[in-house]
């Protein structure tokens, strides 16, 4: 009995190590790149290509042009994903290093993408940067843990695409009554990511993506050094979307300006850089010092002073309470990613630039901003516009009240749980409300607020009523 049970196990054995020598690995996934291309994750993907992508690239023929070439770039990052979530199947997890270069074909693709939103600003503007920045949802690939400084995959997805959503529903706007083929890119864009690639993910790859741990190792690029005297390498590109340091929340961050002068006051070791100034030095000892002053000199300090008005650039937040934005100029890409319900931002001096503000706060002010959009989700106090030009706002979630003082030309984005706000106007001109449609996937409805009113003293008191204009 003993030696008929001793030589099953030891037929089960060997059935285990010829499975193991044939390439089945320890999570019975085959290492045959034709096998994992069955794989049930790999074929939903297929599915998501047919069913809305080829959407986006069916209203992108209709188009032409530039829509139609960055919407071939937008294809070919999800033909890249798909490469490389089959080699996900048949390779071991890397470190940092290996993983960056790993992904380094889906960076260069998207890196490609947003290349074309450079340089003189394009009449499809908005339909570059919508498809630009949507391909940043598919970094989700590079989540390896809460650790890794990223959102978790499926949240990732869904904040990428609310940060193309700004430019993608000024495409719904302008060609609302226009061309129903830029209507159509417009959302077939957005349906390609939610609910497309989020389903997706939420379905296949919610914790992020699944390495083989008996697959084959990633190797990362070696670095060589130059021969001897080989010209000088150039600088290095623009950081990656997959670095580490592009990924750090900005509490993280080294704090600069008076953040840091704060901090440094707080080590207790303020006069440790300072400089002890001689007998010699001082100013009523020097000889090459008169108490007059020269043509030139007078006019390099009439210079540096009118220089010194428009101050430095500024994202940072100081004393722990107030997120401080100002002079920032043709920055589309400003995130303020860390923060509460007891702070507050403040933007002013901004041009051409584009502010997400990626939690609830307690006050949002912008002041004196010129061309300035601003993405946020959630106020407990108030928004308010001051002293603007052509700005637009999109409240994503909740604003009991948004204010706009002497302000020319304001766009605000509400959605249904604000559509309760209180809006109050002083000294503004060309204020429009859009508001999403009553029915689910409509158009943004617009609004326009009145600037004229009529005054009639009726029943001893003077009554105020917006002026009409009839077609007639």
């Amino acid at each position: 009995m003993e030696g008929k049970l001793i030589e099953r196990l030891e037929a089960a054995v060997a059935r285990l190590e010829a499975l193991s020598i044939s390439g089945v690995s320890a999570r019975g996934l085959p290492d045959s790149g034709v096998e994992v291309a069955s794989d049930p994750s790999i074929v939903a993907f297929d599915d998501l290509m047919a069913q809305y992508a080829a959407r986006v690239s069916g209203a992108a023929e209709k188009i032409g042009g530039q829509v139609l070439d960055v919407t071939k770039i937008l294809l070919e990052a999800f033909s890249v994903q798909k490469k490389l979530l089959i080699e996900i199947k048949q390779t071991q997890k890397p470190d940092m290093a290996g993983l960056a270069e790993f992904l380094k074909p889906l960076n260069e693709v998207i890196m490609k993408a947003n290349a074309m939103t450079e340089g003189r600003r394009s009449d499809f503007f908005n339909h570059l940067k919508s498809a630009g920045d949507s391909l940043t949802a598919l970094a989700w690939i590079a989540y390896t843990g809460k650790d890794c400084g990223m959102s978790m995959p499926i949240a990732h997805v869904e904040e990428s695409w609310q940060m193309a959503e700004f430019y993608n529903n000024k495409i719904l706007v302008e060609y609302r009554k226009k061309d129903q083929n830029h209507v159509e890119w417009a959302k077939a864009l957005k349906e390609l990511y939610l609910p497309g690639l989020r389903d997706y993910v939420k379905s296949h790859f919610p914790l992020g993506p699944v390495w083989n741990a008996s697959g084959k190792t990633a190797s990362s690029a070696p670095l060589k050094a130059p021969p001897p005297g080989a010209p000088v390498p150039p600088p290095p590109p623009p950081a990656s979307l997959f670095s580490s340091e592009a990924s750090q929340p900005s509490s993280s961050r080294p704090k600069q300006g008076m953040a840091a002068v704060f901090q440094e006051i707080n080590t207790g070791n303020v006069t440790a850089g300072l400089k002890k100034v001689t007998a010699d030095k001082k100013t009523k000892n020097r000889t090459d010092r008169t108490g007059i002053v020269s043509a030139s000199e007078e006019d390099t300090r009439s210079s540096s002073s009118s220089f010194s008005k428009v101050g430095p650039p500024k994202l940072e937040l100081q004393m722990g309470r107030k997120w401080v934005v100002e002079n920032q100029i043709g920055r589309k890409n400003l995130v303020i990613d860390d923060c509460d319900a007891k702070q507050s931002v403040y933007v002013f001096g901004c041009k051409d630039s584009v502010l997400q503000i990626q939690g609830k706060v307690n006050n949002i002010t912008i002041d004196k901003c010129t061309k300035m959009g601003v993405v946020f989700k959630d106020v407990v106090a108030a928004c308010e516009i001051v002293n603007c030009n052509g700005v637009e706002v999109q409240c994503q979630g909740s604003a009991p009240t948004i204010s706009v003082d002497n302000t020319s030309g304001c766009q605000l984005y509400l959605s249904k749980d604000s559509l309760g706000a209180s809006i109050t106007t002083a000294k503004s001109s060309e204020i429009n409300v859009l508001v999403p449609a009553a029915e689910s996937g409509g158009d943004w409805v617009e609004h326009s607020l009145p600037q004229q009113y009529v005054q009639v003293f009726k029943d001893g008191q003077f009554e105020t009523t917006p002026v009409s204009h009839s077609g007639g």
